[in-house]
């Protein structure tokens, strides 16, 4: 147990300081709170994070896959290939727009899309290719825009998990036909709530403006069946002080990653490598446990250090996927995604730790030693 003057270190901790208090007061006064100078504003400035492409700013990261798989015209008879190791939503908005989520391996570095698998699965039905940004490290752009490019398929980014990372120079989010971001509040960088999407095409941008607001951008005047998942100004003016720290909060991120990669040094822990080029901004911290996982959980929390598994079900053992695809005789042989799930464990790499949380997360570590 950790001394009674030592707090539990949480696996993560949401920043809600005084400046995102008064802008969001600052909003509320004005009585502009819904889709209003603040989200334009938010719009613009998340620009400059993806190369100057358009962004529309939604209610969550959740609805911004989901609208841009609508705008560029993915739907029913189509295929889009998906990680499985990857939150439940990169999958679910295939299916709300009335696709099949054809799901493919992992690098086992990376923990993101394997494209020699992507390629193997392309089939005559492929629309779409939808590589997750992993826990902050991004995937193998360079290699999947190629195989995309060979055959005429769109990539959709998830960089929900990446805001900052880049290949090459590149920031995720600037490669494929749109890229997608969350602003949940234990992302990165956060408006409490929301999402972006973001695109190069002006009128790709246009569609995504009309789904997210009924179809019309006049008042009454729809044009096509949209939705409503606008982002709210109180939402979009946090984001806008948090998009002001989130420079500052990556180099943290990636300070704090690198002491725990030199530092940890119990044998059957393998710390995260970083593939040639990649900069990984650590949404995550996830290392793999080769032994008992639980047990080794169970003496880090014991050690007072958060930690959590992301995550522990691959999606095509979710429910939804599963007896569908068992009704059809159909499985995934998915050998990494399944090692993956079993053995990843991820500690506190926020930018609130200090130095002594990371030497304790560190020795709480070694500690845990050969016998797991």
């Amino acid at each position: 147990m950790p001394s009674s003057n030592e707090q539990p270190i949480p696996a993560a901790r949401p920043v809600i300081g005084e400046e995102e208090i008064e802008a969001a007061v600052r909003v509320l006064r004005s009585g502009r709170v819904v889709q209003g100078p603040e989200v334009a504003a938010f719009e613009e400035e998340f620009s400059a994070l993806v190369d100057g492409r358009h962004c529309v700013a939604v209610n969550s990261g959740t609805s911004a896959l989901h609208l841009l798989l609508m705008a560029i015209g993915v739907g029913p008879g189509d295929e889009v290939i998906v990680p499985s190791f990857s939150f439940a939503a990169s999958a679910n908005v295939v299916r709300l727009v009335g696709a099949d989520a054809v799901f493919v391996d992992i690098e086992p570095d990376s923990f993101c899309l394997d494209p020699a698998a992507v390629e193997a699965a392309i089939t005559p039905r492929t629309a779409a290719i939808m590589p997750v940004h992993l826990y902050g490290h991004p995937a193998a752009m360079d290699r999947i825009m190629a195989i995309a490019a060979k055959h005429g398929l769109a990539v959709v980014e998830d960089a929900c998990q990446a805001h900052g990372a880049a290949l090459n120079g590149t920031p995720v989010g600037a490669f494929g036909a749109g890229g997608t971001f969350s602003f949940y509040p234990t992302k990165n960088m956060h408006s409490l709530e929301g999402g972006m999407v973001t695109t190069a095409d002006a009128e790709t941008a246009r569609t995504l403006r009309l789904l997210r607001n009924q179809g019309m951008e006049q008042r009454y005047a729809n044009e096509i069946v949209g939705a409503n998942v606008r982002l709210t100004d109180v939402a979009a003016a946090v984001g806008r002080v948090q998009l002001g720290k989130l420079d500052g909060w990556t180099e943290q991120r990636i300070a704090n990653a690198a002491y725990l990669s030199e530092h940890i040094t119990a044998p059957n822990v393998v710390t995260p490598p970083l593939a040639p080029g990649a900069r990984h901004v650590y949404h995550q911290y996830t290392v793999r446990i080769r032994g008992d996982r639980d047990a080794a959980m169970a003496k880090l929390t014991e050690a007072g250090v958060g930690n959590a598994v992301y995550y522990p079900t691959p999606i095509h053992r979710l429910k939804p996927y599963w007896e569908p695809d068992q009704k059809a005789g159909r499985d995934w042989d998915l050998p990494e995604t399944e090692k993956a799930a079993a053995e990843v464990v991820s500690l506190p790499v926020h930018p609130s730790l200090g130095q002594g949380d990371l030497e304790r997360i560190a020795a709480a570590v070694n500690a845990l030693g050969e016998n797991l």
